[in-house]
């Protein structure tokens, strides 16, 4: 099991990744909008962070594949933990296809369905994201699209693998992993929100009472 961070503030990625239980990080357009800079910069930045073997999605936009591919090649320049994510259409596909056939890690995004799954998997995508959240928006289960795609791909011995992405509340990312997730990414928050339990909280509030009260007697 792999925790990505859906983040695009260097800094704050880097606190996280002290823990040790930050795997890598995925981007896109609308989290670049909000850091207000270069994103190619900010690629640079967080990729620094990772060891060589990470990844670090930076997400790539055309209305060809030919522009993907151009814009993939910037990002690749940054280093060897850049995997280039595409979007699951003709042209991001045939994109997925000419980066995978050179060893290059992509990541097929704005998964919605197992059959658009499939399709990333045979152009010979690294990972595929399904997007749990805005699944259940629709009024679908998201957790049961991974369990789907996550039964066709054992069945057939798919080595892609899903990251469950949209992640919207910390009990997805429990659900997601026990239907078959490798990955699942997370805003920053959430991920000190699974740290978070009441039981625990409680626990800790009575062992320092107890502490208190030895201390005292001693």
């Amino acid at each position: 099991m792999k925790l990505f961070l859906d983040c695009s503030d260097p800094e704050l990625i880097a606190s996280a990744f002290e823990t040790g239980l930050i795997d890598g990080v995925t981007t896109n357009p609308s989290l670049m909008l909000k850091a207000g800079e270069d994103p190619k910069q900010v690629i640079k930045e967080i990729s620094a962070i990772f060891p060589w073997n990470a990844s670090v999605s930076a997400e790539v936009v055309g209305d060809t594949a030919e522009e993907m591919l151009d814009m993939a090649q910037e990002y690749l320049e940054i280093g060897p933990n850049i995997t280039i994510k595409v979007p699951c259409t003709v042209e991001g596909l045939k994109a997925c296809r000419e980066l995978a056939d050179d060893d290059v890690h992509v990541n097929v995004t704005l998964i919605f369905s197992t059959a658009q799954a499939i399709l990333a998997a045979k152009a010979g995508a690294t990972y595929v994201s399904p997007f749990v959240g805005r699944v259940f928006d629709q009024h679908w289960n998201g957790i049961y699209l991974i369990e789907q795609i996550a039964d066709v791909f054992a069945t057939h011995q798919v080595k892609t693998e899903i990251l469950g992405a949209s992640i919207r509340e910390p009990i997805q990312v429990s659900d997601a992993f026990r239907v078959g997730a490798d990955i699942c990414t997370i805003p920053l928050p959430m991920f000190y929100q699974l740290y978070k339990h009441i039981l625990t909280d409680k626990g800790l509030e009575q062992f320092d009472k107890d502490w208190t009260s030895l201390q005292e007697k001693l």
